[in-house]
C-alpha cells in the first residue's frame, strides 16, 4: 500500500463515511428482513439467511392476513387506527395552536405559570397517569369506544411548544396592523397566525399522527373488544396464533407500517421546514 493510500485511509472524513454506512446498514437490515420474510410462503424458514433467499416468494402470507375469517381483523384495526390518528391529530393541532397563540400574544395574569405548567407536562411520564386516567374513562362509560381512544391523548406539550416558538418570532407590527384594522383575536388567528404557521403545523401533525399510530399502552387498556383494537394492539394478538410461523406476522407488520411510512415520506420536508422555522434545535 502506497503512502498516499495510507494517508487517505487515515483521513477522519473517510472513517466518518465508513461508520455512517455501517450504521445505515444496521438500521435497514431488520426492515429488509421483515420485508423479505413477508413475501415468503406461510411456514417458511426465515431465520436462516440461506433459506430466506432460497425459498420461493409468494403473496400467500398477505392473503392470509387480509382474509376476513375472524382470526385477523386487519381492515377493522386499520380503520380504527386511521380514525383515531386523524381525529386526534386534527383536534390536537387546533387546540395547541390556540393555546400557543394565547400564551404567546394575549396578555393575561398567570401566563408565565400556565406556560411553565404546560412544559412540566413534558416531564411527566404517561405511565404515571394511566391508572387515574383509566378510572376516569371507566366512570364515564367510555371503555371500548372511540372517545376513550381519542380524547385522553390530545394536547401534547411538544405541539404547543413548537407552535409557540414560531408565533413568538412573528413581528409585532403585523399583529398591531391587524388590530388597527379592527380584527379581533379569533380573526387574527384565522387570517394571520394559521396561514403563516402552516409549515410548523404540518410538522406537528406528522409527529402527532405517527405517535398516535404507534401508541400501544393506552389503546391496550381501553380497547378490550377485538373490534375496537388499533393495529399496535391487534397485531400482537394475531401474531400469538402464529408463534412458530414468522412469515404471516411479518406480512401483518409490513401492512401496518405502510400508512405511517407513506405519511413520513410524503411530508418529511415539512418536518425539516417546520422545525427550522421555529428555531428549535
Amino acid at each position: 500500500m502506497s503512502m498516499t493510500s495510507i494517508k487517505r485511509w487515515m483521513n477522519p472524513r473517510v472513517w466518518a463515511y465508513v461508520f455512517g454506512y455501517l450504521f445505515a446498514v444496521m438500521m435497514i437490515a431488520p426492515l429488509l428482513w421483515m420485508l423479505i420474510s413477508a413475501f415468503k410462503e406461510p411456514g417458511s424458514t426465515v431465520t436462516i439467511l440461506g433459506k430466506l433467499f432460497g425459498t420461493p416468494f409468494s403473496l400467500e402470507s398477505f392473503a392470509k392476513v387480509m382474509k376476513p375469517d375472524g382470526t385477523a381483523m386487519m381492515w377493522r384495526w386499520t380503520l380504527n387506527s386511521v380514525i383515531v390518528g386523524v381525529v386526534q391529530t386534527a383536534i390536537t393541532v387546533l387546540l395547541s395552536s390556540w393555546a400557543a397563540f394565547a400564551v404567546s400574544r394575549i396578555p393575561f395574569k398567570g401566563k408565565t405559570f400556565i406556560f411553565a405548567l404546560i412544559l412540566a407536562g413534558m416531564m411527566v411520564p404517561v405511565e404515571s397517569i394511566v391508572v387515574p386516567l383509566f378510572q376516569m374513562v371507566t366512570d364515564m362509560g367510555w371503555s371500548n369506544s372511540y372517545n376513550a381512544l381519542i380524547w385522553p391523548g390530545m394536547m401534547l406539550p411538544l405541539a404547543f411548544l413548537i407552535l409557540k416558538q414560531f408565533i413568538d418570532q412573528l413581528p409585532n407590527e403585523l399583529l398591531e396592523a391587524a388590530k388597527m384594522d379592527g380584527a379581533g383575536i379569533f380573526r387574527i388567528w384565522a387570517r394571520i397566525i394559521f396561514p403563516l404557521s402552516s409549515s410548523s403545523m404540518a410538522a406537528v401533525s406528522i409527529f402527532i399522527f405517527i405517535q398516535s399510530w404507534n401508541n400501544l399502552l393506552w389503546p391496550m387498556l381501553v380497547a378490550q373488544d377485538t373490534a375496537m383494537m388499533t393495529l399496535p394492539v391487534g397485531i400482537p394478538t394475531f401474531q400469538s396464533i402464529f408463534a412458530t410461523d414468522l412469515a404471516v406476522p411479518m406480512a401483518s407488520n409490513v401492512l401496518a407500517s405502510i400508512p405511517a411510512l407513506l405519511v413520513f415520506l410524503f411530508f418529511q420536508k415539512h418536518i425539516i421546514k417546520g422545525i427550522s422555522m421555529t428555531g428549535i434545535k
